[in-house]
């Protein structure tokens, strides 16, 4: 993206992969040189295209595991 500058500072999960091979993934990125946020998007296999995605504080994230943790328990 035109821009817009990041570093994926860690690749935390692939979780699905289209026919195309673009991957949606979990990753720690740094936007434009600020604090890393946790990220969830497509990606092209060059990682030079991006999907839209969300992007989530280490809070959030730490909010959606525990989410996700309760709800896969209580099924």
């Amino acid at each position: 993206m035109a821009g817009i500058k990041f570093e994926i500072i860690e690749h935390v999960a692939v979780l699905s992969e289209s026919s195309s091979g673009w991957k949606k993934e979990v990753n720690l990125i740094s936007w434009n040189e600020r604090e890393p946020k946790y990220d969830i998007r497509d990606w092209s296999p060059d990682h030079e295209k991006m999907g839209k995605g969300v992007t989530l504080t280490t809070e959030e994230w730490q909010q959606l595991k525990q989410f996700i943790s309760a709800f896969c328990i209580a099924q």
